[in-house]
C-alpha cells in the first residue's frame, strides 16, 4: 500500500487502545456470556484471543467494535469511556476500527473492488486517490483476478479475503478479526498474517481470535484465553 496515504487520527495521551474493567455481558435476560472481564490492549500491540467454541470470543470482539453494549463494567477505547459517548459519536469511533467477522458482511450488489474501497469512500477519498492501493492489496490477498466480481460469485475463502482487505485498507488504529484464516489454505494464512504484522508495524493494534494453535505459536505474541465467558490466562505463545 502507498506509504503516502494519510495516517489515521491518534490521541497521543489517550492511554491504551482498549481497556475492559470488570465487564459483564448478556443477551436479553439470559445468563452472562462474559463475566468479570478485565484486560488492556496497549497501543501498537499484537495479541491473539483463543478459547473453545462458546467461550465468548465473538461477543468480546463485538463489544470492542461497539456492536454490543456491556451489561456491567467499563469499556474504554482510546481513553474514552464508551458508555458516556453520544449515539452520534459511535460511527466516528467505529471508523477508527477495522473488523473482520465470520459472516464477512460484504455488500452483494458491489464488486470486490467497491466493497474493499467502502471505508475510503465513506472517509471522503476519491477513486483516483486509492485505486492503485486497492489493486495492490487485492493482488496481495490473491483476488487480483476477481476485482470486478460480485460477492455471491466468490468462494467462502475469497469472500473472507475480500473482507480482510476491506478491514485493513484504511490502516485502522485497531484491527479485530474473528477466525480470519479459517477458510484459506496454509500458504494464504501465512500471507494474511504477514499483512497483519505489517499493519501492526505501522502502528495498528491487532487482536485476532483463532482456534489455530499452530498459527498462534508461529507469531510468538501474547495470548488472551477465554473459557466459560471468563478470561482465564494472559500468556505469551510458546
Amino acid at each position: 500500500m502507498d506509504q503516502t496515504q494519510p495516517e489515521p487520527h491518534r490521541d497521543p495521551d489517550a492511554g491504551p487502545a482498549v481497556r475492559f474493567d470488570n465487564v459483564g455481558m448478556r443477551y436479553g435476560r439470559g445468563p452472562e456470556v462474559l463475566s468479570d472481564i478485565s484486560f488492556e490492549l496497549a497501543r501498537g500491540s499484537f495479541q491473539f484471543l483463543t478459547g473453545p467454541s462458546g467461550a465468548g470470543k465473538t461477543s468480546l470482539l463485538r463489544l470492542i467494535y461497539l456492536a454490543e453494549r456491556p451489561s456491567r463494567g467499563l469499556i474504554s477505547l482510546f481513553g474514552s469511556d464508551t458508555s458516556a459517548l453520544a449515539r452520534d459519536d459511535l460511527p466516528v469511533l467505529r471508523r477508527r476500527i477495522g473488523v473482520v467477522f465470520q459472516d464477512f458482511r460484504l455488500l452483494t450488489h458491489l464488486s470486490v473492488f467497491d466493497n474493499v474501497a467502502l471505508p475510503l469512500r465513506v472517509a471522503g477519498q476519491r477513486v483516483s486517490q486509492y485505486r492503485e492501493d486497492i489493486v495492490e492489496l487485492l493482488n496481495w490477498v490473491g483476488l487480483g483476478e476477481r476485482i470486478d466480481a460480485l460477492p455471491p460469485t466468490l468462494s467462502g475463502g475469497e469472500q473472507q479475503r475480500a473482507a480482510i482487505a476491506r478491514a485493513v485498507v484504511s490502516r485502522p488504529e485497531i484491527l479485530i478479526a474473528d477466525e480470519p484464516t479459517g477458510n484459506v489454505d496454509p500458504e494464504m494464512a501465512r500471507r494474511l498474517l504477514r499483512l497483519f504484522a505489517e499493519l501492526n508495524r505501522l502502528g495498528t493494534t491487532v487482536l485476532i481470535a483463532s482456534h489455530d494453535i499452530a498459527l498462534i505459536r508461529s507469531m510468538k505474541v501474547p495470548v488472551l484465553e477465554l473459557a466459560g465467558g471468563r478470561l482465564t490466562t494472559r500468556t505469551r505463545a510458546a
